[in-house]
């Protein structure tokens, strides 16, 4: 545990953040990760630029490796911790600020890998879903998750937790028109299938042999007009008539396995 004069500075600090407490919002231009996945993984990524972290030592202790002897360290305890991040945010003892990562570029990303899909977002703004499509679109080995940068949750710690480390690994694009990304991904050979309630073939039956592009749309709402007619076949999950639709991470995480497991 830090001592006792460490937590007094660090408790008055926490209160002047910018943001205020219990924002979870790190300075401008900044971004703020919390818990133990995602601020080890940001820690692995070389690709990011840490500012600080702020840690109890069983935090520290449960970290997997060590930190450079000059890394920014300061140690608290968990309640000075807790003024860093949003209220009831599991920080685990781990709190890491640090720069956003580059933007990544749509021709950059994709290979035409007929095993590793990609995986089009339209309007899912809730940073809970699009992190845990981002832990399934790893978990399934996808190329490549894509968003449109007005339409999605900004980089940050309750995506990145939820994300619980695919954030650092997981290709994240976001483009200012979704309906060209689809043309363009179309152009390279993907065809792009849409998840649709209404649909009247099921994805086992509208999966092709070829590389995929998985487009879903938002909860309530699903994909928006033009989008769907962006896609080559749209196709729904053979649920229960019990229940009219699934959360839209649990629809992607089932459409990825589905790919995974065509022949």
């Amino acid at each position: 545990m830090a001592h006792k004069n460490e937590r007094r500075n660090l408790r008055g600090r926490a209160g002047r953040m910018r943001g205020g407490r219990g924002s979870g919002r790190a300075g401008q231009g900044q971004v703020r990760l919390w818990g133990r996945h995602a601020v080890e993984a940001a820690l692995r990524n070389p690709d990011r630029t840490h500012r600080k972290l702020w840690a109890t030592r069983e935090g520290i202790a449960s970290l997997d490796g060590e930190l450079p002897a000059d890394f920014p360290l300061e140690y608290a305890d968990g309640a000075d911790l807790a003024r860093l991040v949003a209220r009831d945010a599991p920080h685990q003892g781990l709190v890491l600020d640090c720069q956003p990562l580059d933007d990544r570029h749509l021709a950059d990303v994709l290979d035409g890998d007929p095993g590793r899909p990609v995986v089009v977002l339209d309007q899912v703004t809730d940073p809970h879903n699009v992190g845990a499509i981002m832990r399934s679109a790893a978990a399934f080995n996808a190329t490549a998750v894509v968003t449109q940068d007005r339409h999605s949750p900004p980089e940050g710690g309750v995506l990145a937790k939820a994300a619980s480390g695919a954030l650092e690994t997981m290709p994240w694009v976001r483009v200012v028109n979704l309906a060209r990304a689809l043309e363009e991904i179309a152009e390279v050979g993907y065809w792009r299938l849409g998840l649709a309630g209404e649909a009247d073939a099921t994805i086992e039956e509208a999966l092709t042999a070829g590389p995929i592009a998985l487009v879903l749309g938002a909860e309530g709402e699903g994909m928006r007009q033009n989008i769907a007619a962006h896609c080559d076949s749209l196709a729904r999950l053979p649920i229960s008539n019990a229940k009219e639709s699934l959360n839209v991470s649990n629809a992607a995480a089932i459409a990825l396995y589905a790919v995974s497991i065509r022949v």
